[in-house]
């Protein structure tokens, strides 16, 4: 067993499904994780939970898309419209499949919108941080219809309508109830903050 000393990792780390992979195998990983100064990750709480496998973050930031699957075992790549590509895989005759995360995409409102006076605004939530994303409408139906090739167990969709017209103070006024009372039905804690408590965005 490495020894490394305290100065040098991070221990009793957790990792959602969805973030990391099992380096060897590509197979997803939840659970406890550690990193060294090198910036290696692995599992377990610390380096004294043996035998520990290296991890590889699933998602790769600079490329865009989930940590490939072993060479030649790849079968088709598939492109979403909304910015984020799964891959899948066939190894040892099963089918691995890496399922997509929601990312932020700005939707604002259109003429016909604003002709209508307001608009929908599609979000979602991490069920277990505060960790809140706009999304579109495409995403929201993929969640709250529990697609597969979505990884939706990790997250809470939800909308609101949006005032886009009107007397300046009543639209900030009904879309700030509109938001504390999302939030509180949902328990949506700092909705607010993630909106930066701006209440009239879009309007005109």
């Amino acid at each position: 067993m490495a020894y490394y000393p305290k100065s040098q990792v991070k221990t009793n780390l957790y990792a959602n499904l969805g973030e990391y992979l099992i380096a060897s195998t590509k197979a997803p990983y939840q659970g406890p994780y550690w990193k060294n100064s090198k910036g290696e990750f692995f599992t377990g709480k610390t380096p004294s939970d043996v035998p520990f496998q290296r991890l590889t973050p699933a998602f790769d930031p600079v490329n865009e898309f989930l940590s490939p699957v072993p060479e030649n075992s790849i079968s088709e790549v598939v492109t979403t419209d909304i910015g984020y590509i799964l891959s899948r895989g066939i190894e040892d005759g099963n089918t691995l499949n890496y399922q997509a995360l929601p990312n932020y995409i700005s939707n604002p409102p259109t003429q016909e919108d604003y002709q209508n006076g307001e608009f929908r605004r599609y979000f979602c939530k991490k069920t277990n941080e505060v960790n809140y994303l706009e999304i579109d409408k495409t995403t929201y139906d993929n969640l709250v219809g529990k697609n597969p090739q979505y990884l939706w167990q990790l997250y809470l969709p939800f909308n609101l309508p949006w005032q886009l017209t009107g007397d300046k103070e009543q639209v900030a006024r009904t879309n700030k109830n509109i938001v504390e009372l999302t939030s509180q039905r949902l328990r949506l804690p700092r909705l607010g903050d993630y909106l930066n408590n701006n209440y009239l965005k879009y309007y005109r």
